[in-house]
């Protein structure tokens, strides 16, 4: 069963108005949309978004006519919001990263703790299966793609590893790539897989995590009405670095050089940062161990002019420090 992890805290930082139209851009199975709903009035609307068929599944389930439910993923927000007539929203939450079920259900491929199929796509009917990238890549981009999302420092042992299992059968199971792992990766920290990091990468990759989180987020800051919210909550250290940066950017607003200006005539922010980032509890980590490296970032769009920072990482290109 998916729990859905700073749940509280994310509906908390909305800021939720009872007339307000809101975005739950991950709906995944519906947590944080059902209680989105509890504080809408009649008049509110939510519009929830997400690429997984599962996630349409269950959507289908809430007999509610103030949910509009898009099967897309949220690098087409702008477009989601366009065919759901809604020019402004006063609210959006992103629950970045893979959800629970996915990992669960073996025929999806996520895990290396389930044998199935080495698929992985958030979305079945789209793009390539994990499966039949490491057949394809070469071995210097699979190395590249272990090392950049999943900074692991046995990358090049893996890359080779890969490459020369492929070369005697394919590599089309979970367990099979887990196995294969464990035996390049010599040492690994207490308590983790050794397939873990790799596993985490080649999702990243295949499902275009960082590109997509860096094409969304300009979006939603464009689409937001003045003391709109965003509350983005995220697993991973380089998905938080990049809501990080492009929060802390449009919140500084490049401030001209040599100009005499007044204070009134000064750039103003697109976004007001609020808070701190907000972790969970250690009564929440207790309850769902997965909400130990969880992150959420608020902020709330001003009136300022929004002019999108120029964070967008082209497809193919790495996140590096």
């Amino acid at each position: 069963m998916h729990q859905s992890v700073l749940a509280a805290e994310a509906i908390e930082a909305l800021a939720l108005r009872a007339d307000g139209i809101y975005v739950d851009g991950t709906f995944g199975r519906g947590g944080h949309s059902r209680l989105i709903l509890e504080r809408l009035g009649p008049q509110g609307r939510l519009i929830a978004l997400d690429r997984d068929p599962q996630a349409a599944a269950a959507a289908a389930q809430i007999a509610d006519s103030r949910l509009t439910f898009v099967h897309t993923n949220f690098a087409s927000l702008s477009r989601a919001l366009d065919d759901a007539g809604a020019a402004a929203v006063h609210g959006m939450l992103f629950d970045l990263g893979v959800s629970s079920p996915q990992l669960d259900e073996p025929a999806r491929g996520f895990s290396f703790r389930h044998d199935g199929p080495l698929d992985m796509r958030m979305d079945p009917t789209q793009g390539m299966s994990a499966a039949d990238w490491l057949a394809g890549a070469e071995e210097q981009e699979i190395r590249g793609v272990i090392h950049d999302y999943g900074e692991e420092r046995f990358a090049k042992q893996i890359a080779a590893a890969v490459v020369a299992t492929r070369s005697r059968e394919p590599i089309v199971r979970t367990r099979q790539l887990a196995e294969l792992v464990a035996q390049a990766v010599r040492t690994r920290e207490p308590g983790q897989d050794p397939a873990t990091r790799t596993f985490q990468a080649i999702r990243i990759h295949v499902n275009r995590e960082l590109e997509e989180v860096s094409v969304m987020l300009p979006q939603a800051v464009a689409r937001l009405a003045p003391q709109g919210r965003l509350a983005v909550i995220s697993f991973h250290s380089l998905e938080d670095r990049i809501v990080k940066r492009f929060l802390q950017s449009a919140a500084r607003p490049e401030m001209p050089r040599r100009l005499p200006l007044k204070a009134s005539e000064m750039p103003q922010p697109t976004l007001k940062l609020l808070g701190r980032a907000i972790r969970a509890s250690s009564e929440e980590t207790t309850r769902n161990p997965r909400a130990r490296s969880a992150t959420l970032r608020v902020a709330e769009r001003t009136a300022a002019p929004f002019i999108s920072p120029n964070t967008r990482i082209e497809p193919g290109a790495r996140w590096r420090n």
